[in-house]
C-alpha cells in the first residue's frame, strides 16, 4: 500500500465566508488556521500548502473572554532597548480589529514559507460586508 501525497497542482481549493460576530477570538482562529492548512480534506499533506480561501467578516464583532480586554496586551518591540510596546487588547480592538484576527490565525499557523503562503489566503474585514461575491464563497458555520 502506497501513501497519498497531494501535489501542489492538483489541489482543489473552494471559498468560504465565516461570520465571527459574538465567536469567541481563539476558538474562532483555530477552526479557521484549520481549514487554510487543510486539515478538514482526506488530501492533507503536511509540506504541502491544500487549504482552502477564508473570507471573515464582522471582525470588530469578535468576543474575548474574561478580562482579558483589559488584561491581555498586544506587543511588539522596536528592538532598541526600552523599545517594548504595548496595548491593551479593548484599545487594539476598537482601533484594528482585522489585525487583531490575523495575528491571532497567524500564530496558530507554522513558521516559514508553508505558513506566510497559508496566510495569504484568509481575507479579514472589519464589518458585514467583502467584496469577494465573484468567487462565489460557501457559507461556513463554525463549531464553537
Amino acid at each position: 500500500m502506497k501513501s497519498y501525497l497531494a501535489k501542489p497542482l492538483e489541489v482543489e481549493r473552494k471559498w468560504f465566508v465565516v461570520d465571527v460576530e459574538g465567536k469567541v477570538l481563539g476558538r474562532a482562529a483555530s477552526q479557521i488556521a484549520a481549514i487554510l492548512r487543510g486539515k478538514h480534506k482526506p488530501t492533507f499533506t503536511p509540506h504541502v500548502d491544500t487549504g482552502d480561501f477564508v473570507i471573515v467578516i464582522n471582525a470588530d464583532k469578535i468576543v474575548l473572554t474574561g478580562k482579558k480586554l483589559d488584561q491581555k496586551m498586544l506587543r511588539h518591540h522596536s528592538h532598541y532597548p526600552g523599545g517594548l510596546k504595548e496595548v491593551p487588547y479593548r484599545v487594539a480592538l476598537a482601533k484594528k480589529p482585522e489585525f487583531i484576527f490575523e495575528e491571532a490565525v497567524r500564530r496558530m499557523l507554522p513558521t516559514g514559507p508553508l505558513g506566510r503562503q497559508t496566510l495569504k489566503k484568509m481575507i479579514v474585514y472589519r464589518g458585514p460586508e467583502h467584496k469577494n461575491e465573484a468567487q462565489n464563497p460557501e457559507v461556513l458555520v463554525l463549531k464553537y
